[in-house]
């Protein structure tokens, strides 16, 4: 927080995306994507479930042209600060935590044109998810469709959302 906004009692802008950001890791932690969608309940199992739930509101936001493009970088760096915070607490020391916090930008990057191809209309989900949800290690027919048809219908629930209301953190349930 800055010295002005606490002087003068303002909120730090990306203050208002929390709920959002807090609806983002809440929805990648429901226990059905590492039980019937198969996503390794693991480290970094975790963090691609969070990278596609993020790269789905954001790819979403991106389809409203610069209106929520602000909204959208302070997302992302709710990301980051989160990243880094669980991080540190794994015990990662100061001077790699920035190497780490670069390679997952990366990756956030790749997965979002991983996914931007992946669930346009005519696009592979299921290749875009193989990918990078499951790393290239692919489980059983079933747990791979349900995952590609549950983002699926998220992504199409978002489709419908206002930009507005997914960043005041109204976002559609997982189906």
């Amino acid at each position: 927080m800055s010295f002005f906004t606490r002087l003068f009692g303002g909120r730090e802008p990306r203050d208002a995306l929390q709920p959002l950001y807090r609806m983002v890791v809440a929805r990648a932690r429901d226990p059905q994507w590492y039980t019937q969608g198969a996503v390794p309940d693991t480290q970094d199992g975790r963090f691609d479930m969070i990278a596609a739930i993020l790269a789905l509101i954001l790819l979403r936001l991106e389809n409203e042209g610069d209106a929520f493009g602000p909204q959208s970088a302070l997302l992302a760096e709710l990301f980051v600060e989160d990243m880094d915070g669980q991080l540190r607490e794994l015990g990662v020391g100061d001077i790699v935590v920035g190497k780490h916090i670069g390679k997952m930008m990366g990756a956030l990057g790749g997965r979002l044109a991983a996914y931007r191809d992946g669930f346009k209309p005519d696009g592979d989900a299921r290749e875009s998810l193989l990918r990078n949800l499951y790393r290239g290690t692919e489980p059983d027919d079933d747990a791979v469709n349900y995952s590609v048809t549950r983002l699926e219908q998220f992504s199409a629930a978002l489709a419908e959302t206002p930009g507005a209301d997914i960043v005041a953190g109204t976002v559609p349930e997982l189906p």
